[in-house]
């Protein structure tokens, strides 16, 4: 069985996110979706909310394509996850060049630590490839229609904690 690791804050989950998921499920036979806890990032959503989120959209994905989706939240090193879960796979999602340096880094420490897990880039749909969750809370924040880049109902949660 394959197992692929995709990790992130998730504070919100995106289109992009849902993008990313949906195609790696085709190069996995079971998808984690490690729910990074990040304190440093001062997340909107609990971990519990995050995960939630995260299970709530990728239900259809997972009928859809066969494919096993299971969130896992954690906040040990990314490597060390990744062995958790026994992953060979960590999935990361590219949205622009500038992700590229920062990933790059990434997949070169991973790598001394444990070279039999690989790292695989998948490329941000063009109509996702701007969509960032830190920027997409600024835009609703400020009252702005976020609707093109977030499922609906995390619109909704969205509004809900901003705006109340």
């Amino acid at each position: 069985m394959r197992i692929g690791l995709y990790p992130g804050t998730f504070d919100p989950v995106t289109l992009g996110h849902i993008d990313i998921i949906r195609r790696a499920c085709t190069l996995v036979d079971r998808l984690v979706i490690g729910v990074a806890i990040n304190r440093d990032k001062g997340p909107l959503f609990s971990l519990e909310e995050r995960v939630a989120m995260v299970e709530a959209e990728t239900v259809q994905i997972a009928r859809d394509t066969g494919c096993t989706i299971v969130t896992h939240p954690f906040e040990n090193l990314l490597i060390d996850c990744a062995r958790d879960v026994d992953a060979s796979l960590i999935i990361r999602g590219l949205r622009a060049v500038a992700d590229f340096e920062y990933e790059y880094q990434m997949v070169g420490m991973n790598r001394a630590l444990d070279d039999s897990i690989e790292t695989v880039f998948l490329m941000a749909d063009a109509q996702h490839q701007a969509i960032a969750s830190k920027l997409v809370k600024e835009i609703c924040r400020l009252n702005g229609d976020v609707s093109r880049f977030v499922p609906h109902n995390v619109k909704g949660l969205l509004e809900a904690r901003l705006h109340s």
